[in-house]
This record gives structure tokens, sequence and C-alpha cells, in this order.
């Protein structure tokens, strides 16, 4: 997740899915980048009714899952992702906090669901968490659950065995974004190769969580870039459950800052493509949201 704001973000949307016996079966199980750059190439109006078509043969149209997102752990992160405020390597207007403590994450818990949202992710700024670092979240996750709502996480790379003890605490999605493209990834970070990510995507798959994965467009990537994102993550041999699709924020201090802002007719565009090629997964509309209404 790319929230930046410690705390408690403005809530993602994600539609509700329909009763399983109503879903269809996807008629196509591979999609090769080129056949996705030909969508991003249909008229806005066709890719929107297709996109529109797909989503209420799997999801009710008039029904939204709401999410809220809760940083547990704010700043001191030893990665270099070009877009995040929470580095250590970069002069940010996020500071350094230790962890939260469990009074404060049950009372940010209580207040998302109050307000509506049925989902409620705990998110962490490490690279890697140790084990024992491990141990506080369990015990958020096992109460936020007591209390009704799913849980995620997004606590950067899992090693051998984490992802079981989240499973264990009663975890349900797991978030790990890819971010962008294989080819355009070493433009924005440099501490992880593409390959971490999808280690650790896999020993969330072997641990039987969900999966929350998607990335962030909107960095300089070209089309075929994006294009090559929405690949990678509709060509898993499951697709994610979750699809969180961010816009680029831009946040003064990131290498990233002054990048050439994203057309949001084409954020749009990302958007439904993702939704044709993942029939059935949330997709989740998260950084960046706000500005759609710009367009």
């Amino acid at each position: 997740m790319i929230e930046s704001q410690p705390h408690i973000s403005q809530k993602p949307i994600q539609f509700e899915r329909k009763s399983p016996k109503k879903q269809k079966k996807s008629s196509k199980d591979r999609w090769s980048v080129a056949e996705i750059e030909a969508l991003y190439a249909l008229p806005f109006s066709d890719l929107m009714f297709k996109a529109q078509t797909i989503h209420r043969e799997n999801f009710d149209a008039n029904k939204v899952q709401v999410s809220t997102l809760l940083s547990i752990k704010t700043g001191g992160c030893s990665e270099d992702c070009g877009y995040c405020p929470q580095s250590a390597r970069y002069e940010t207007n996020v500071e350094n906090e230790p962890m939260m403590p469990m009074d404060e994450v049950l009372k940010a818990a209580k207040a998302a669901k109050a307000a509506g949202a049925s989902r409620f992710c705990m998110g962490a700024a490490w690279r890697s968490p140790k084990d024992k670092d491990l141990k506080p979240v369990l015990e958020m996750i096992q109460e936020v659950k007591k209390m009704g709502l799913e849980t995620c996480a997004t606590l950067g790379m899992l090693k051998d065995g984490q992802a079981n003890m989240l499973k264990e605490a009663g975890l349900d999605y797991y978030n790990h974004n890819l971010d962008t493209a294989p080819e355009f990834y070493g433009d924005v970070i440099s501490t992880r190769v593409y390959q971490d990510r999808l280690d650790t995507l896999d020993r969330v798959r072997e641990a039987d969580l969900h999966v929350c994965c998607g990335g962030i467009v909107g960095m300089g990537e070209s089309r075929a870039q994006r294009a090559g994102l929405i690949a990678q993550l509709a060509n898993m041999e499951k697709q994610p459950e979750s699809v969180p699709i961010n816009l680029l924020t831009q946040v003064e201090g990131t290498p990233l800052h002054g990048t050439e802002p994203l057309d949001l007719f084409e954020f749009v565009r990302t958007i439904a493509i993702a939704r044709i090629t993942m029939p059935k997964s949330y997709v989740r509309l998260s950084a960046g949201r706000q500005s759609m209404h710009e367009g």
C-alpha cells in the first residue's frame, strides 16, 4: 500500500461481489502485453462498456465494500522506493514513529467499523519484519478479528514461516504490491528486486492467505509498461483476490516528486482494464482516486 499518511487513510473503495453461483468463469487464462495494449487503444466509451458488463456479471453494481488502512508503524523504512515518503533516505513531512499501542489500533478499528468499513488493513513501514516485530501485530490481528472485521496487513517482505504465523493469528489478506512492470521496476526501486516481491507473494499463497496485490501508475512509466503491470497481475497462477490500482501521490522530498502527472482518463482506463482482465478480483480504488472528479 502506498498511502503515506500516518494513522487512518481515507477509505479505499471496492465493489461487493455477487454470490459465487452467479459468477461466470473467465473466458481467458493468459493475457499478452499486446492484448492489454489493444484494450487501452479502444474508444473510451467502448472500454467503459466492456468493463461495466464484466463487472455486473460478477459483482452487485449497487454495492461497494469499504476498507480502512491504518499505519501502525510510520516512517523510518530502509528501502529507497522513489514514491514513498516513509523512506528514511528522504527528507519529507513524515516522521519516524514507534508502533502504535494496541488500544489506539482497536479504537481506530472500532471507528472504521462504525463508519461502514468491513475490512481493516494494518500497515508498517518495514523492509521486512523481524519475528519479534510480528508478535504485537499478531495480537492486533486477533483483536481486530474479534470485532467482526476482515483483516489485512502490509508489512513488507515476508520470510519463511511468517505468512503462516499471520494466518494462524486470523489474518485474511496480505498486501504486497508489484508496483509496476518488471522493465520499469529498477527506475523506481533499487533496494530489492522484482523477484523478492514474487517470493513474498508465493509465501502468502502457500500459507493459504488471500492476496492483495496491485501497483502504482503515474510514476513516469509508458503505456506499454502499465500494460506490463496488468499482465503480471492477470497472469498469476491464481489472480489476486484484491487488486489496488493507485495513482502516484507526489510528496515533496521524494525522487518522484515533480513527475509529469498521468492523464486522469488513462488512470480510469487502467482501472477498467484491471476489471476486464481480472473479472473476479476486487479492484480497489486507493491512492489518487480523490482526483478522479477533476477529469
